[in-house]
């Protein structure tokens, strides 16, 4: 196939950009399945978690079908109307890496600089993100007013707008649709579990505990992301 490596801006764009195009050209006729993930990662000389992004993306926009423990086929879209995902969207697997670099230091930031208040705000988040899955419900608020709540304690305000700006990503539509395939009660559980131990280590004031619990969380937020698709849910 006439594929083209890529430059590493935006990556995931870049990679459905070709895609696409070699379905419009008929590369791909309707109903073909495409290469496994691997393959074309291979192709492109890129990361399959960014192959991944890029595959979201183009379902997203009406391209093609995941079909879980299947693979991912052309669809027919002489009868279909979506709008494309917005060119400044961020692709979630990078999302979280760089949350990982920001929100670890702001967890340690909490560790030096938090008060009581500020711990109890994180404690009453993890009550709402528990009180959530155990109503089947993906706990998005709890999380959210969990993360707020790490990074109000800095007192600075563009780390606070900065991780506001992440979960403003973090609802956009490829992380949602990826989230529809690999976030369950079950992960999110473990994910309380994470906060338990990011929550702990700032009320004993360990900067160092803090920003490992905090990484530890995010290193699992990005496998859980990015597990064989035989591992998702059906869509």
């Amino acid at each position: 196939m006439p594929l083209q490596t890529v430059e590493p801006q935006r990556l995931y764009r870049q990679i459905a950009d070709q895609l696409r195009g070699l379905i419009a050209k008929g590369e791909f006729d309707v109903g073909a399945r495409l290469p496994a993930e691997r393959d074309l990662a291979k192709q492109l000389g890129v990361s399959r978690p960014s192959v991944r992004e890029a595959l979201i993306a183009l379902e997203v926009e009406g391209w093609v079908e995941v079909r879980t423990g299947s693979g991912v086929y052309v669809l027919d879209r002489s009868h279909r109307a979506s709008a494309p995902v917005a060119p400044t969207e961020w692709g979630p697997l990078e999302l979280i890496r760089a949350r990982r670099v920001i929100e670890g230091e702001t967890a340690a930031i909490a560790a030096l600089s938090g008060k009581r208040k500020d711990v109890d705000a994180m404690t009453r988040a993890i009550a709402t993100m528990r009180e959530m899955a155990d109503r089947n419900v993906m706990p998005l608020d709890g999380d959210r007013a969990f993360h707020l709540a790490i990074v109000g304690a800095s007192g600075n305000v563009v780390l606070v707008e900065t991780v506001q700006g992440f979960w403003d990503s973090r609802r956009g539509p490829i992380f949602t649709r990826l989230g529809g395939y690999f976030e369950t009660v079950t992960s999110w559980r473990a994910a309380i579990t994470e906060h338990e131990a990011i929550r702990d280590a700032i009320a004993a004031r360990d900067a160092e505990a803090a920003r490992s619990a905090m990484h530890t969380h995010m290193d699992n937020s990005h496998h859980r992301f990015s597990a064989s698709w035989r591992r998702a849910k059906p869509a």
